[in-house]
């Protein structure tokens, strides 16, 4: 019995190993990619960062467009987990508030965290995806992900009973996509150096004025 035992452990650890593997490769080439860029970055640098041999990168990943897939994918999500946005805990919980307002201050918490991972990359997935097709095929843009995400929280939000009457679902996604974009979130923090609470704050009481009725 004792045998079996270790043997139930065994592929345990050796799942860890190969999850902190992966975890370290990803973050070794998020960090060279945004500091050189996809194209001037090697796997035998990214390998280099990490700590591991070349030919791991490659059983890992097999190429540098796998690996920066990878690297995208789980920036949106924070961690490597198959799970899409809209079936998210967060997202759930926002959606789940009783009022726009509370729906609004919950999701646009939940972007922001989501920013601050993804917009330092979102020039990257540009520059590559110009060079390369099969990086620009991994990202469709008809329908765009990140809309279809906004149209489900603008679902939920006009549903509620502080919503604006005269603003429907369309009007409402509108807003949304557009005022927590990647590219408006980098003019403000990157750019013009306001802070990711800076931030928070402007983008949540933009939206609340536009998608909540006045109070009386």
């Amino acid at each position: 019995m004792a045998a079996v035992k270790g043997s139930d452990k065994r592929p345990d650890k050796r799942a860890e190993r190969s999850r902190r593997t992966r975890e370290k490769i990803v973050a070794a080439a998020r960090d060279l990619f945004v500091a050189q860029g996809y194209g001037a970055t090697s796997l035998q640098e990214v390998a280099d960062r990490a700590g591991v041999a070349v030919q791991t990168v490659y059983f890992v990943f097999r190429n540098k467009r796998a690996l920066f897939k990878d690297v995208v994918d789980t920036s949106i999500a924070g961690d490597a987990e198959p799970v899409a946005t809209m079936d998210r805990d967060w997202f759930r919980s926002a959606c789940a508030e009783p009022t726009a307002a509370g729906q609004l201050r919950a999701h646009v918490r939940g972007v922001r965290e989501i920013l601050g991972r993804v917009a330092p990359i979102m020039p990257l997935i540009a520059a590559a995806a110009a060079t390369d097709p099969e990086i620009a095929a991994q990202w469709p843009t008809d329908p765009d992900p990140r809309y279809t995400v906004q149209y489900a929280a603008a679902e939920a939000l006009t549903s509620k009973p502080d919503a604006r009457a005269d603003v429907d679902v369309t009007r409402a996604a509108d807003l949304l996509y557009g005022l927590l974009s990647p590219e408006l979130y980098l003019v403000f923090v990157r750019d013009r150096g306001w802070s990711p609470d800076a931030w928070e704050e402007w983008a949540c009481a933009a939206l609340t004025a536009d998608l909540c009725a006045d109070r009386e």
